[in-house]
This record gives structure tokens, sequence and C-alpha cells, in this order.
């Protein structure tokens, strides 16, 4: 065994009373076998299993299926030895639970988390823990998986498109500018003084959806972020090119943009996905990393904090619907309620049902979760303005710039880059590096379990000759 202290450290506890004395192994046998577990799982999440009886026993009944570890104390280092291939979190591994999970686990597996029933009698609220991180984890994968059949394809075709689209990139480095992010919730309305007081300090990035009510405030971002594939978020960008001066923009590459951006400079946000990565790296176009969120405002908050090291302070981000208003004043879908209002369909009935529905949803709940867990550490540099979300981080009543300095405008933090060659040649050469992926032993089954749920939401098997030629066709199509 190793010499690390981390190895030499024990439960302060004994065995025993997690394991059996005499057969530890086929008490583990025996407990698999009584949950009649499901076949189809690709991944299982074994919350505190001790030393690890419970591995083998996975293997032996799932050989297909990929287990992740959650260990509840680290004095059971000793099972890393046993189970080299087995990725394991330990409290003191210096990142947290749905950040270990996001990194081994692809969004589009499914998954079942096992306890170690003994476990919880011994570390009690610790093993709950684990379960509510890994629990918040599986509903956000289960929500983006949902939305991956439904817009998968979309998704895709957007990726070319963009590509097409794309002519200037944006390289940036690091400032120590303050940052105020803005969301569209209500709260917003009540932000917009503070943030307007110390506009010619911070640096704004919106998100699109938050545009009407930060112009009708009188604030124009420096930078307007969107993540969102659907059509409608044509309709919230739009609104950057009705100004004296047009923001930069930041996007993932397979959201819906308008053809406008093809003449202003772009910082495309990368998913981490290896489909994304090889067609940009292939490209040469360079990109923030910024894994999906199901939300453009936790996209927002991830990309600040590459931006900068100074303070964030965040606006309009609710996360719940106090009464029938859903968003701030005014919001780029109001003129759909106010077309659609009636005497039998009063426009306060309409808002009514719309946050009924939302609420309904329970997508807040989950967004929440997750802000809850990211900004934990980093309290001493978020900051909540209004009547955001109370998980948000410290409430402020005014914003404290520190006496830095303006915003991007003053500083030679970002960089425009021309990018090469045609639009038909980006999208041929990109389509091109996936086919060629497609048909390495390296990058085949990685690649194609990332693109057919996206292509052929309903189908499993696909060859990958027949994601191949969707992509080729996908390509080929004229973008503008």
């Amino acid at each position: 065994m190793s010499t690390n202290t981390k190895n030499e450290q024990r439960p302060p506890f004994p065995i025993s009373q997690l394991h059996s004395r005499y057969q530890p192994q086929l008490e583990a046998d025996r407990y698999i076998e009584a949950l009649n577990l499901r076949h189809d799982m690709e991944y299982f999440i074994l919350i505190e299993p001790g030393l690890g009886y419970l591995i083998p026993s996975v293997q032996k009944h799932h050989p297909e299926s990929k287990i992740i570890v959650l260990h509840a104390d680290s004095g059971f280092r000793e099972t890393e030895g046993r189970c080299p291939d087995v990725p394991m979190w330990f409290p003191d591994s210096g990142t947290g639970v749905q950040e270990f999970l996001e990194e081994k686990i692809p969004e589009t597996a499914s998954v079942r988390i096992i306890e170690w029933r003994p476990s919880l009698r011994i570390f009690g609220d610790k093993c709950l823990e684990l379960v509510r991180e890994s629990t918040e984890f599986i509903k956000r994968s289960e929500a983006s998986r949902r939305t991956g059949a439904v817009f998968g394809r979309r998704w895709v075709r957007n990726f070319f498109r963009n590509t097409a689209l794309l002519n200037r990139t944006i390289l940036y480095r690091t400032m120590d500018t303050p940052i105020v992010i803005t969301g569209s919730g209500p709260s917003l309305e009540a932000a917009l003084p503070q943030i307007r007081a110390v506009r010619e300090r911070v640096f704004v990035m919106a998100a699109s959806s938050s545009l009407p009510a930060l112009a009708a405030g009188g604030i124009a971002p420096d930078m307007v972020i969107s993540t969102d594939g659907g059509g409608w978020a044509l309709l919230h960008l739009h609104a950057c090119f009705r100004g004296e001066e047009t923001p930069m923009l930041a996007c993932t590459l397979s959201a819906a943009i308008p053809s406008q951006c093809s003449a202003i400079p772009l910082l495309p946000l990368n998913d981490g996905t290896v489909w994304q990565s090889m067609a940009l790296r292939s490209l040469g176009i360079p990109s923030a990393l910024i894994p999906q969120r199901g939300t453009v405002t936790a996209s927002a908050l991830e990309l600040a904090l590459l931006l900068s090291s100074g303070s964030i302070f965040l606006a309009g981000m609710d996360l719940a619907i106090p009464d029938i208003r859903s968003h701030a004043r005014p919001y780029g879908f109001d003129y759909l309620f106010w077309g659609a209002a009636s005497r039998l369909r009063p426009l306060y009935s309409q808002h009514f049902i719309r946050s009924c529905e939302i609420r309904a949803g329970g997508s807040h709940d989950v967004y929440a979760a997750w802000f809850k867990t990211r900004i934990a550490s980093l309290s001493a540099r978020i900051f909540s303005l209004g009547g955001n979300h109370a998980v948000l981080g410290n409430s402020l009543s005014q914003i404290n710039t520190g006496g830095g300095r303006g915003g991007y405008k003053n500083f030679d933090h970002f960089k425009i880059m021309t990018l090469n060659g045609s639009a038909a040649e980006r999208c041929n050469c990109a389509a091109e590096t996936l086919i060629a992926a497609l048909d390495d032993p390296q990058y085949a089954a990685l690649l194609s379990g990332e693109l057919a749920p996206l292509l052929f939401p309903l189908r499993t098997g696909v060859p990958a000759g027949e994601i191949a030629e969707e992509l080729r066709s996908i390509a080929g199509r004229k973008h503008g």
C-alpha cells in the first residue's frame, strides 16, 4: 500500500459496523441482487460503499455499466488501490460533487444511485448530502436529455449555420473589473438604478432576454450572452442592433443567432462535448469552455468567472415567480400576450396561466440548487442585488466597485481575430473532421454517443456511417 498520508487514513470506527466480519463480498452480492437493478443503466453512482465490496458485485451483475463512487469519509482511500479504474470522489478531493459528476458522466447517460445502507447509519447527514447532490445532478441531466431529444437536430444545424456566419471572433484575457450579470427576472427593475449609478465602473453582461428592460432603464450592456437554440431567441437578440453601439456577443454555437451577427465579432462558447471541441479545433476558432447549464444565467456566471477576477454582482435572477409576473418589464414576448388579449382572454389571465405553467415545470428549483452548490465557495466574490433568489449570494444595498476603473473599453483585454476561409469551406472542414473521427476507433464510440441522440433521438444503435451522412447533409446546406 502507498505511503501517502491520505492512504494511511483510517475511518474512526470498527469496519465491522459497515461490512460483515465473515463474508463481506457475499453480503454485497446479496444486496445488489435484492435491488433488482435495470440492465440498461449506463452508470451507477455508489454512495459511500466503504471498502468497496459493492464494486465487484455491480461489475459482475452489470458488466456493461460504469461505476462512480462518492465517499463520505476520506479514510477509505485504500479502495482507490483496489479499484484503480473506478473514479472516486472524497471530501478532500478539492472539487465539488456535481463538478466531479459532470466531468465523469456524459449528459446523455442513464444513471442510478445505489446507497450502501450501513453507511447511512454511521455517516448520516454526510451520506444524505451526497444523495441530494447526486439527485440534483441526475435531474439536471435528465432535463438536458429531454431538451436534446426535442432540439438536438436543431442544435447541430445551428452549429454549422453559426460556423458559416462567424467571420470574426473575440480573444480575451482575464481582467479585474467588477461584472454585473443581468437576468430577466422581475427584480431586475428594482436593481436598474444601482447599476446605472456605477455604469462607468463595471462591465455589464446581459442575458439576451434582459435587453429590453436594460434599454428602458437607460443601460447599454458591454456583452450580451445567448445559449438558447430555439428560434424565439432571435427576438431577444434583435435588440442588440437597435442601439447606437452594438455590444459584444457571447453565444454557444448551437444557439439561434440572427444573420446580422456575421458583421460583428463573437465569443464562441464551447460546451465541452468532444464533437464541438474537435470541430472548433479543426477550424482554429478560439472559444471559452462553458458546459451546458440549462439556463443562460448559469452560463453567464461561468463566463464571468473566466473573464474577470473581480467581484460579480447578480441582478434579475429571481429563479421563482412570486406573483403573476414572470419577467422584468418590458420583455421581448410582451407583444404575444398583448396581441392575444381579448374580453374572454384578458392579459392578466394569460400571465396567470403562464406563471402557473412555469411553476409546475420545476426548472427554477433545479437551477436554484445548481447556483447554491456552485457559489458556496465563492461568497466573497458573488453578491446579489435586489430580489434575487436567496441562494445567490450575499445581499447588497448598493454596488461597491472598490474604486476600480471603467469597463472593457478602458482596457486591452479583448482582441478581434479574423477567420480564414469561406463559410462553405469552414462548414465542410468541420464536418469532414467529425466524419474522419467517426472512423477512428479511438473516438468512434464517444462521438457516436454524443451525436446519435442529437440527430436520431428516437433510435438506438445508429451506425456511424448514417451519422456521417447526416453531418455531411447538414454541413452542405446553404447557410445564411
